[in-house]
């Protein structure tokens, strides 16, 4: 299996180069971003020759801090895409921080601390991150779904504080269950930043747009760090509008929790153990991992794969022809 060579979902290019003969066309399930996207609103000439409106990024700032229900006096910085924050934030610290990335995890958090000179391990829990001044946790977790109640992030603030630290909580699959944010049960977040991301949930990796939520005083110098256009007209419109429809966001929520029941009857059938997820993607247990994830792209499907894990991650197909089609190839003999 060529896992090593897919350390993030979505290189479908590569995927063409490393099997030419599969058929097209591909059906890419290697994201968990929703195959059902937001309809993007028109941008007009004029800003695309124009840079970004000051304006338009204050109503953004202010959309999202209704619809994610952040506490005051939180600063809400608009990112574009969340990995530019967590790739931006640890350059923003003076001095080198011990870090606790709780695993196993997203592996761009570790490293991005561990290219600006943090010293960064993996902890299978929080009791071990005791001595860490910065602690990472992705909260639905990539891949396997892991969620931490309020109260368990809640219980590590006090020695955090005690040193000075920051919780750092990834909630890029948040918008799935509205109940999953931290956001609307804090009073304040001194000690706590969240990431959010608009591209899971709405269907829109390309339009490159997050957000970093904290009142810590690392928003100012990552603020300072993004200089005053921090994000596209394109993503200021896109983010401003699907921010605000409430209607959208239950509808897509139903939707996807209906594609992951589907897509799970497909894999249980096919001989894998629903080991975790969202309803954005499905991580597959299988013994034969490997040799699947080959014989997928053989015929033009991409799926995620790990190392030195016997799983692979599905995202959803978009329509009930790729679903068919994932069945159909996972019913073939493959030896």
């Amino acid at each position: 299996m060529q896992s090593g060579f897919f350390e993030h979902g979505g290189r479908l290019d590569l995927a063409k180069k490393l099997y030419p003969q599969a058929p097209e066309p591909w059906i890419d399930l290697s994201t968990g971003i929703s195959p059902w996207s937001y309809p993007a609103p028109q941008v007009e000439a004029n800003d695309l020759r124009g840079l970004p409106d000051a304006g338009a990024l204050q109503r953004l700032i202010g959309v999202a801090r209704r619809a994610y229900r952040v506490p005051q006096p939180a600063e809400v910085v608009p990112l574009a895409g969340s990995e530019a924050g967590l790739s931006v934030i640890p350059w923003l610290f003076r001095e080198a921080k011990r870090v606790a990335v709780l695993g196993p995890a997203y592996g761009s958090h570790a490293k991005a601390w561990t290219a600006a000179g943090h010293s960064v391990s993996q902890v299978s829990s929080l009791n071990e991150a005791s001595g860490a001044a910065i602690l990472i946790v992705v909260n639905p977790n990539n891949p396997d779904g892991r969620f931490l109640p309020h109260s368990d992030l809640a219980a590590v603030l006090p020695p955090l504080r005690r040193r000075n630290g920051l919780l750092i909580v990834d909630e890029a699959f948040a918008d799935t269950d509205e109940s999953y944010s931290l956001l609307p049960v804090v009073a304040r977040l001194d000690h706590t930043l969240v990431l959010r991301s608009i591209g899971k949930f709405f269907g829109a990796g390309g339009i490159r747009l997050g957000f970093a939520i904290t009142s810590h005083p690392i928003a100012e110098r990552l603020r300072d760090a993004l200089g005053s256009w921090p994000v596209s007209s394109q993503a200021l419109a896109f983010g401003t509008e699907t921010l605000a429809d409430e209607d959208w966001a239950i509808k897509q929520r139903r939707r996807l929790k209906e594609a992951a029941n589907e897509i799970d009857a497909v894999l249980n059938e096919a001989g894998f153990t629903i080991a975790g997820g969202t309803s954005l993607f499905r991580l597959g247990a299988h013994p034969c991992s490997s040799e699947i994830f080959s014989h997928l792209a053989k015929n033009g499907i991409l799926v995620r794969p790990f190392q030195n894990r016997n799983a692979l991650r599905f995202g959803l197909p978009g329509s009930t022809e790729q679903l068919g089609r994932l069945r159909d190839t996972l019913k073939e003999p493959m030896f």
